[in-house]
Parts: C-alpha cells; sequence; structure tokens
C-alpha cells in the first residue's frame, strides 16, 4: 500500500478505534467528533438529494468511513447499498451502526481501495461521497467513478471547499496537532478539481454553503447556538448571490450526471 494511504488508514483506524471503546458509539448520529451533520443547511440539502435520487436503486457509498451517511439511502427506498473504505476499524464501527438502525440485511460493507474498485462496468445506479475525496487522488478517482456508474447514473457528493482562508488556516493548525492527515490537508476539494468533473460527466450541479456561518459550527451546543446558525445561512444565501464569492464557501454539494463512457 502507498505510504500516503497508510498514512490515511493509520489516521482513521486510531479515531474508530476510540469511537469502539465508547459504549454510546452505535447511537452516535455524528462523525468521530461526535457532530451532527443535519444541523447544517448542507447536509440537509445533501439528504434531500439522496431522498430524491435512491428510491430502489443500487447506492455505493464510497469512502464510508464509520458509515455516517449509509443508512439513510436504505430509509429513503434504496434496494442495496455497498459501502467501502480501507479503514477496517471504521467499517467495524459502520457495521454496528447498520445493525442498530436494522438495515444490516440491505447493507455491505467492503474493506475496499477507492481508486481501484472492485466492481464490474455499469454496476451502480446512484454513488454518494459525503466527504471523501481530500483523502484520494482524483486523477484517479474520476476515471473509477465514471466506470462503474451506470450510463444513467449520477454522483451526490458533499465536499469541503478549499478556498476560505480562514478555514485554510484552521486546516493548517489541524494538521500541527495531528487533527488531519498532510495529505487531506493539502487536496481539498477545490474549484479545479470541479473543472476536471466536466471532462468526466457531460452535467455538473453545484450549490454552496457556509461563507460565514462555518465559524459558529463550534458554538452549536451553547444555548441559541442553532438559532445563530440559521440567521448566518441566511446571510450565506444572500452573500452566495455574488458569483466571485462563491469559492469562498465552506461546503460544496454536487450531482454529476451522465457519466463520460470510453
Amino acid at each position: 500500500m502507498e505510504e500516503r494511504k497508510q498514512k490515511e488508514v493509520e489516521y482513521y483506524d486510531v479515531q474508530a478505534e476510540n469511537l469502539l471503546k465508547e459504549a454510546s458509539h452505535k447511537k452516535q448520529k455524528g462523525d468521530f467528533e461526535g457532530f451532527d451533520p443535519l444541523v447544517l443547511g448542507s447536509f440537509k440539502f445533501f439528504y434531500r438529494l439522496l431522498e430524491d435520487n435512491c428510491k430502489g436503486k443500487k447506492v455505493l457509498d464510497y469512502g464510508c468511513g464509520n458509515g455516517i451517511h449509509s443508512v439513510f439511502p436504505l430509509k429513503a427506498g434504496a434496494e442495496k447499498l455497498v459501502g467501502i473504505d480501507l479503514s477496517e476499524k471504521s467499517l467495524e464501527v459502520a457495521r454496528d451502526r447498520a445493525k442498530s438502525e436494522k438495515v444490516g440485511d440491505r447493507i455491505e460493507f467492503l474493506k475496499m481501495d477507492c481508486e481501484k474498485l472492485e466492481f464490474p462496468n455499469n454496476y451502480f445506479d446512484v454513488i454518494l461521497d459525503g466527504g471523501t475525496f481530500s483523502s484520494l487522488d482524483l486523477n484517479r478517482v474520476y476515471p473509477e467513478l465514471v466506470r462503474v456508474l451506470k450510463p444513467e447514473g449520477l454522483l451526490i457528493g458533499i465536499e469541503t471547499f478549499g478556498h476560505n482562508p480562514i478555514a485554510n488556516l484552521k486546516r493548517k493548525i489541524n494538521k500541527i496537532t495531528g487533527r488531519r492527515t498532510n495529505w487531506a490537508e493539502s487536496h481539498i476539494f477545490q474549484q479545479k478539481d470541479l473543472k476536471v468533473a466536466k471532462d468526466y460527466f457531460n452535467k455538473i450541479e453545484v450549490r454552496y454553503f457556509h461563507i460565514v456561518s462555518f465559524i459558529f459550527f463550534p458554538f452549536l451546543s451553547l444555548p441559541g447556538g442553532k438559532l445563530l446558525l440559521k440567521l448566518f445561512e441566511k446571510i450565506d444565501s444572500f452573500l452566495f448571490l455574488f458569483p466571485s464569492l462563491r469559492k469562498y464557501a465552506f461546503k460544496v454539494v454536487f450531482i454529476f450526471r451522465d457519466p463520460k463512457k470510453q
């Protein structure tokens, strides 16, 4: 395994191992840091897209991690979901989560390299990306996604965006303190990656979120924190009316349609 991948796996194995030691991990709604993403407008929109497009479909949770997004497509009517990740400890958490939600019989979790998918061509109707791209080499990712998607298939994703200087400073601090890997910090999704996606998909739709509201994320558990978030998300919506400001979003949600088959 390449060194960069090994470091990513080691990082997420440690996070998952810590979570597995906690008796409450099966009930946890959020990711390793205990954060519930559904309080954010970006994730609410992401989940609406999944709900609208997953019914009766075969879905791939691409880089599923601890399975934070794996259950929802099934509750939204997906026929089956396959989750893949290289972190075995994360997959263990994901399997426990699926069992606790009583959907374990319709989910299959596999240890697999996202850059070398072991599925046949034209296999999935929908691929969901819940923030995996920063851990990967997108030059290897896009061709594989196109290969395993059906001609009418689509990719639904949410990614952290890499142009906001305040957010980028925080990422550098996280790297220094060991809360992010070197690769992930330096490969946050950017506009250039959206442009490259046009080489692989005929239709690209993007929505931008959290140009100022992300500053309040650490305070959501405080009294009035969620109300402040809603207020500043409204300010975000106004600011995003100006195209020049969209690159400074903290999150982007996208749908890539009509994969370009070779």
